[in-house]
């Protein structure tokens, strides 16, 4: 018996070094030494309501804090013990823990949830012997304390949280970016909707087990990142079903391929909008030049669209960015097109092919190849590819996309000059980001010109839903359209028309300048620019240029009024040179809320993640569950909302 004391004293006392070892740090690092007591919390937070979890297996590691704040000071931070071994405290310490040897603490805890942190309020010292032994977990008898909502990014979290933890039951998956509950879910197979089975918990649970031992194998804990944030990147770029086959060797490996995009998973500005291309060095002539020209090899380039020409005006913009390279660059550049790629094993094999035809530079032309482009790039690191699309924040790729809410803008005045009604049309396509700022734009230059206009808005991606039909019934004969057509194409609702009847007159339309944009990315590559400036930055660069870079403009038919062509030139030389910008002043949303203050001007980050609409704005974003299947791949990835928003 005596020898079974000292046992238990020798761990006792092992335990309550551990414990003044962090209360010093604390002492050091200006923490607070203690136990945090939720009580002292609650004062300052709003509780809606408290729910019955039933009983839980609790992550010890969640376990934060203590309830009440009697004995909070019986413990450091870590939970480890810091009073005396013969004070009444250390001999119950010292009896749980030769308990836990014998037959283990069975007896469930009773502990709150605020936050997805647990505080104890019965059973502080058999969490601290288990958290001793190295246990995973305690079963605990939760309530749950519901913040009211508000718009605070932690409070955002929380509630998408709870909206996970309804359907999965999970709580120690954790991300620190909004939406990615939803996306995770979607991500794992089995999905928001209903809840998951036991079997599908459990599956879930282990996949995130192992993923978090290996991340945290690599130094994970030294990242911002959560252990959550990185194994959604993982899924984004390998998928679940690759996960669950995987070796722990492998997935260690695959782990450090993508640390960059991991390490930016966490950072708060992740993302670097470049607004201008960066001025192209000269590098000079070499001497030897002059007597040994030595030919450069060509640089091999591939554009891969998800459809044809023929069929998308989209991807024959693109193509006509193309052969505006091949004419520029003549024999410095060789390229290819491969076109009609419409699934992510397509777009994986499509770059697969491209690479080994030899091209060292890829453009992939739609959003929807984002994921499959990053892949790639991850497996393929000397290889430069691109993706058309803004907001991605990851490091392997570069992503380019336009200001076009520029020019829609100057449309939106465009059509406040000419219509002699107050209403004006707008037709979108895929709510994702940019799309919003687009039409706001529109509004925002209408109303600088006539203060009573409002834009109609309809969308071409609802399903069983006819815009055009849907503008007509309201009176509407000034419309803003997509950007253009293909050649094949008769069909003349693009840009600003004017439809009476059967009759449509083309006003203006805002255009894509393709070619300029490519030509300025790949004189950086051929310059040695790539790798220089603003590429340095442990950030994810998305290029994201306008008027002021040549790679946007508009123009107007021939009989524009003078007046409107002299105004819209003087708009357009003043956002070029940053004298005037659309998102200026008091800008108010349609539920009266101003988003930008008198002498204030909207963040880019502001503008391209923009999820609400202009006073005078007649419509909605529509919800996910509305779109076409194909806007519905669109706006998993780059969409400005979440289902059922």
């Amino acid at each position: 018996m005596a020898e079974k004391y000292k046992v238990r004293l020798e761990e006792y006392e092992k335990a309550r070094k551990a414990a003044q070892k962090q209360y010093r740090a604390s002492i050091v690092a200006g923490a607070y030494p203690y136990l945090p007591a939720l009580d002292d919390l609650l004062p300052y937070v709003d509780i809606v309501s408290e729910n019955d979890l039933g009983t839980v297996e609790v992550p010890l590691d969640m376990i934060v804090g203590t309830k009440t704040a009697g004995r909070q000071t019986a413990f450091a931070s870590n939970f480890m013990p810091l009073l005396s071994p013969h004070t009444e405290f250390g001999g119950k310490w010292m009896t749980l823990y030769n308990a836990q040897l014998e037959e283990g603490i069975r007896d469930p805890i009773k502990a709150y949830e605020f936050l997805n942190k647990f505080y104890v309020q019965e059973g502080n010292k058999r969490v601290s012997v288990l958290k001793f032994v190295g246990a995973a977990s305690i079963s605990a008898k939760v309530t749950r304390l519901v913040p009211r909502r508000s718009d605070t990014k932690e409070n955002k979290i929380y509630y998408e949280f709870m909206d996970f933890y309804r359907v999965s039951e999970i709580n120690e998956i954790w991300f620190s970016k909004e939406g990615s509950f939803a996306k995770f879910a979607q991500m794992t197979g089995y999905g928001m909707d209903d809840p998951w089975t036991s079997e599908e918990r459990l599956e879930v649970k282990s996949a995130y087990s192992r993923f978090r031992s290996a991340f945290e194998d690599k130094g994970g804990k030294r990242l911002p990142a959560t252990a959550g944030d990185a194994m959604l990147v993982y899924l984004e770029i390998f998928g679940m079903d690759h996960l669950r086959k995987v070796s722990d060797g492998t997935l260690k490996e695959e782990i450090g391929k993508i640390w960059n995009e991991i390490q930016l998973a966490g950072e708060e500005n992740a993302v670097a909008l470049v607004e201008e291309p960066e001025k192209n060095k000269d590098k000079g002539t070499n001497l030897l030049d002059f007597f040994i020209p030595a030919p450069a090899p060509k640089l091999k380039i591939a554009f891969i669209s998800t459809k044809t020409p023929e069929t998308s005006n989209w991807t024959y913009s693109h193509e006509l960015g193309r052969l505006y390279v091949e004419q520029v660059f003549k024999d410095q550049v060789v390229t290819t097109h491969i076109d009609n790629i419409n699934t992510p094993a397509e777009t994986l094999g499509a770059i697969e092919m491209a690479i080994a035809a030899g091209n060292t530079v890829i453009f992939t032309t739609a959003a929807q190849m984002v994921t499959a482009s990053l892949k790639e790039a991850v497996l393929h690191p000397d290889i430069k590819i691109l993706n058309c699309s803004v907001n991605t924040s990851y490091k392997s790729i570069r992503t380019y996309y336009g200001r076009m809410y520029e020019a829609k803008f100057l449309i939106g005045a465009i059509a406040a000059t000419q219509a002699e009604e107050d209403n004006l049309g707008y037709l979108a396509d895929y709510p994702i980001y940019g799309m919003v700022a687009n039409i706001n734009a529109f509004a925002l230059g209408a109303r600088m010109i006539n203060p009573r206009a409002k834009v109609y808005l309809e969308w071409s991606t609802i399903k069983g839903h006819d815009p055009i039909a849907a503008l007509k019934d309201k009176g509407i004969t000034f419309v803003s359209g997509k950007d253009s057509i293909t050649p094949i194409e008769e069909n003349r609702q693009f840009g600003l028309f004017k439809k009476e009847g059967n009759k449509i007159e083309n006003l203006a339309s805002p255009i894509w300048h393709w070619g300029k944009y490519y030509e300025k990315i790949i004189r950086q590559i051929l310059n040695g620019a790539w790798e220089s400036g603003l590429a340095k930055q442990e950030r994810a660069l998305n290029y994201w240029w306008g008027m002021s870079a040549e790679v946007i403009d508009v123009v107007y038919a021939n009989r524009t009024p003078e007046g409107t062509k002299h105004l819209i030139t003087l708009l357009k030389k003043a956002i070029c040179h940053g004298e005037f910008h659309p998102f200026e002043g008091i800008i108010t949303d349609q539920e009266g809320t101003v988003r930008c203050a008198e002498g204030e001007i909207l963040t880019p980050e502001q503008i391209v993640t923009m999820d609400w609409l202009a006073e005078n704005v007649v419509g909605r974003i529509p919800l996910t569950e509305e779109l076409t299947d194909e806007a519905k791949e669109v706006v998993q990835i780059h969409g400005t909302q979440k289902d059922g928003e």
